[in-house]
């Protein structure tokens, strides 16, 4: 394993990320009394901000999902208030997908939540480690859409 700082070390990262973000989740939730939402679920939420609708194709495409399995997703999510279908204005034969106002509303408390965490846990790092840390965001978030571009 190769430890200089200009060579990645992938499979440290992927264990790093993994637990960072369970950890996250968890604690998260706790802090604000959230409701166990699937993953899954969050995702779709997350593609349908305040405003925004899309169909089930549209979510499938975004999040590299099978139409089915948005289907099932957005049935089980509609029974339990998070999002709303309806007919496309002007044509009914299509539906359209938005998030609910109480789905937004966790999401908005959850992303609140891990924000003030992540502040809370970066003021025990070094300054150094800060530093780091906003220089890797760039990166990562590129990273982040290589990956969704891979699926």
């Amino acid at each position: 394993m190769d430890r200089r700082p200009d060579v990645l070390d992938a499979a440290r990262l992927a264990a790093v990320i993994s637990p960072l973000r369970r950890n996250l989740l968890a604690i998260a939730r706790a802090a604000e009394r959230l409701p166990e939402i699937p993953d899954a679920q969050i995702e779709i939420i997350r593609a349908l901000p305040r405003g925004a609708v899309a169909s089930p194709g549209e979510l499938a495409g975004r999040l590299g999902l099978s139409r089915p399995t948005v289907s099932n997703l957005l049935t089980v999510m509609e029974s339990g208030g998070l999002i709303e279908r309806r007919p496309r204005p002007g044509d009914r034969r299509h539906v359209e997908v938005l998030a609910t106002e109480s789905a937004l509303d966790l999401f908005e408390r959850f992303d609140r939540a891990s924000g003030d965490l992540i502040t809370a846990a970066a003021q025990r790092l070094t300054p150094s480690d800060r530093e780091v840390l906003a220089a890797a965001l760039p990166a990562l978030e590129r990273l982040r859409d290589a990956l969704a571009a891979h699926q």
